[in-house]
């Protein structure tokens, strides 16, 4: 896709010639990651948004699409996509040679033919957009005023930064500079400079004394870029490892832009992505995933926001529609509706108290943000209740829609839990939803314990739909159920009807009672 594009020439110091096009006057490759299993819901926001076509890719999890570069402000604000990078080059049948030295040199020339020019235009624009945006966050990190603290009492101090637990990468091999050291850094003409750097540290910037020349020089130093290279590998028929190719291809970046190489604190990350005989090299856009959007206080399951923004797509919510989630967690499904759906109104709920608070402190932070943006429309839709999933305090049939995250019997319940909890659940859901009209959308891991509860609610429920993702490594599943047209009292009359059918069935079968007594014995 990034071929047939016309590229000027870029210096050897990674400045770029003068001539360089405006930004609405050219097209670029978009690569984005996505949550597993939604690349095809990604790819409709995309054309509903964007206007454009997307490719899915070969390797489960991306998608491409082109866009004009003054598009970019657009492609940030896209809600189903995790991060971003710009496609330098894209090889979607890369002969690989036989041995391992040859396809190392292979990687190590291919730096030095690739189009960098209109990439490295999109990641300067892509700079500006980020200078503004973090203008607008400094504020935004203070506490919100109606914060709850973890005992529940308002104006607690605001907690330590917590880890998402669901950033965890998938299972593909990948070599981030951590891991790699000073790996993307070596490589011809490079190994003095990275040793050099590690023993001393930035010396440009503790030199402050001397000649004037060698202030010249330093002056100089400071203005180079600093990289690193990451690798991304999957398939079994390579003879490299991921650690080898971003080494040998991020000395030779290094050694045709002069730019300096830095594990952790780079201006630019040069991505080089192998899937099988797919190969593509980008520059990233993104510098932490895109799901972080909306959640600062993280829970021990606290769900992507692009994962909940994909489930949520699937139930298409219509103005005036009443959406829950009956177990919360941090509140990430309810948040993502009440933004990107305005007019329908959501109702969030857990039996955990500190889940409860955790969506209250996520919901104040989006009314602060928002306030802080000058919004005069800047509350939300969405109300908050702490409350058992099997006896809901909501009429019956009142519902249009549930969409969840349930226990995966892993970090919180148990599957043997699961196995009376899943037909509670959905007896409860069954309730609430409106007959006919009324859908589920339930993401779990405990696909087994699922399907049999489904089974036995199947007077309620009937499955529709399923999307196979990957979450946090773990192999779960969406599952999207359509309400039947009974009421609940007919329906439940009818299951109990048949069970106690069933029950004497079964007894018929087994026949009478024999006596233990013996023949004689009278």
């Amino acid at each position: 896709m990034s071929e047939g594009r016309h590229e000027a020439p870029v210096k050897r110091d990674g400045a770029l010639a003068d001539e360089t096009p405006s930004p609405d006057s050219f097209s670029v490759v978009i690569g984005a990651t996505v949550p597993t299993g939604f690349e095809y819901t990604a790819a409709d926001e995309v054309r509903e948004k964007l206007g454009a076509e997307s490719r899915i890719s070969k390797d489960r999890g991306r998608i491409y699409f082109e866009v004009r570069a003054d598009s970019l402000p657009q492609v940030h604000q896209l809600k189903s996509v995790d991060n971003l990078f710009v496609v330098v080059k894209e090889f979607p049948d890369y002969h690989f040679k036989d041995t391992k030295e040859e396809t190392l040199e292979e990687f190590e020339e291919l730096a030095s033919k690739l189009p960098w020019l209109l990439p490295l235009e999109v990641w300067k624009l892509n700079n500006t957009l980020k200078k503004r945006r973090s203008r607008r966050k400094g504020v935004l990190r203070a506490a919100c005023p109606g914060e709850i603290s973890s005992d529940g009492r308002k104006g607690g101090a605001k907690p330590e930064p917590q880890r998402d637990p669901e950033s965890a990468d998938s299972v593909i091999e990948s070599n981030t500079a951590s891991e790699r050291g000073a790996a993307s850094g070596t490589g011809k003409g490079s190994s003095a400079a990275a040793k050099e750097e590690s023993q001393h540290g930035d010396v440009d910037s503790e030199e402050e004394t001397g000649d004037s020349c060698e202030s010249q020089d330093e002056g100089k130093k400071s203005e180079l870029l600093k990289f690193r290279v990451t690798c991304s590998r999957a398939g079994e028929k390579h003879n490299f490892t991921s650690n080898e190719a971003a080494r040998d291809f991020g000395g030779a970046v290094q050694d045709f832009f002069l730019w300096k190489p830095d594990m952790t604190k780079f201006d630019i990350e040069v991505l080089l992505n192998i899937h099988n005989e797919e190969v593509v090299v980008g520059i990233s856009l993104t510098e932490e995933s895109l799901h972080r959007r909306n959640i600062t206080h993280f829970g021990p399951t606290t769900l992507r926001s692009t994962l909940a923004y994909g489930m949520l797509r699937l139930c298409d919510p219509l103005p005036s529609d009443v959406i829950i989630d009956p177990m919360c967690g941090s509140g990430a499904i309810p948040l993502e509706g009440s933004i990107e759906w305005p007019h329908s109104f959501f109702i969030s709920g857990d039996n955990n108290t500190l889940a409860t608070n955790r969506t209250v402190n996520n919901i104040n932070y989006i009314h602060k943000k928002r306030q802080n943006k000058g919004s005069s429309h800047w509350g939300l839709r969405i109300d908050t209740l702490q409350w058992d999933i099997c006896r809901l305090p909501i009429r019956t049939g009142s519902v249009d829609t549930i969409v969840t995250d349930m226990p995966f019997g892993k970090r919180m319940g148990s599957r043997k839990k699961n196995w009376d909890l899943y037909p509670s659940c959905l007896k409860e859901m069954g309730r609430i939803c409106r007959p006919e009209t009324g859908k589920a959308v339930l993401l779990t891991q405990d696909k087994k314990c699922f399907a049999k509860a489904v089974s036995r609610m199947g007077h309620l429920w009937r499955r529709s739909h399923t999307v196979w993702v990957n979450v946090g490594g773990l192999h779960a599943a969406v599952y999207l159920l359509k309400r039947t047209a009974l009421a609940f009292e007919k329906a439940e009359a009818r299951a109990n009807l048949k069970t106690k059918s069933t029950e004497e069935d079964e007894e018929e079968r087994r026949g009478p009672e024999v006596s233990d007594a013996a023949p004689g014995d009278t």
